[in-house]
């Protein structure tokens, strides 16, 4: 199902990584990849692009438009991870030009509209705490919340001092915008997505991992593959996530 069509030159593979993240995130992913193009973004608020401001999920659509037009990508693939995820198939969602496949990895598809009020609520108390507090302490906090629950005291440790270099404002004004709250549902754009998808989750994310049971229930053709970490499989599994990659490119 995921095979692409035989092309001289492969398509681009666009690498979208989570909130508190940069590019430098997917460098393991990218070594193990071969002959794949790879343009790993830093998202609006993130890494080089911490002035970057986007206000909405189309407003990111359009940024990420014009960052591919400006870089001369036509044909591309998309992988995205948690807040990339949701980005990458909210722009999926609206057919762009040349977008050949999806990759998503902990990804949510939206929430029912009943429970968005008390999401956009959940993250505007992050946010507000991203402005007004030293980042480390609420760096700390954020790891402990369940979906890191798979982390041991020494990688939570390592991520809270990779996340060091962010912004909180930045971090802030992009967690309002892109909250799961405001995300418009793609679950039935996926069920009757005519594009190849395939989504990752983890073993030990029992939240993320009963979602996408959920989701290869409703999307038959969605390609579900499951690995044996948690959130976050790019980092605990980056060989791995270049060989499925490399087989989907095996063709071209």
């Amino acid at each position: 199902m995921m095979s692409g069509k035989r092309e001289q030159k492969p398509p681009t593979l666009v690498m979208l990584h989570g909130l508190l993240g940069d590019r430098d995130d997917w460098l393991e992913v990218i070594e193990g990849l071969e002959g794949v193009h790879c343009l790993a973004l830093d998202l609006p608020g993130h890494g080089q692009n911490q002035q970057v401001q986007v206000d909405s999920f189309e407003a990111f659509h359009h940024w990420l438009n014009e960052v591919l037009a400006n870089d001369g990508v036509t044909r591309y693939c998309l992988l995205g991870y948690s807040l990339g995820g949701r980005l990458a198939l909210y722009h999926a969602s609206r057919n762009p030009e040349g977008l050949e496949a999806l990759w998503l990895e902990s990804a949510h598809p939206g929430l029912p509209v009943g429970e968005r009020a008390a999401r956009i609520g959940h993250d505007d108390r992050w946010a507000t705490r991203f402005e007004q507090e030293p980042l480390a302490s609420v760096l700390r906090e954020w790891y402990q919340q369940p979906v890191f629950a798979d982390l041991t005291e020494a990688q939570r440790a390592r991520q809270i001092q990779r996340r060091l270099e962010n912004d909180g404002p930045a971090v802030a004004k992009m967690l309002r915008a892109t909250s799961l709250g405001c995300q418009p549902s793609q679950w039935q754009w996926l069920a009757s997505a005519s594009l190849p998808v395939c989504y990752l989750s983890g073993q030990r994310d029992a939240k993320f991992s009963a979602l996408a049971s959920r989701l290869a229930a409703v999307a038959p053709r969605l390609r579900h593959i499951t690995l044996t970490g948690g959130h976050n499989l790019h980092s605990e599994h980056p060989k791995t996530i270049s060989q499925q990659l490399n087989a989907w490119y095996d063709p071209f």
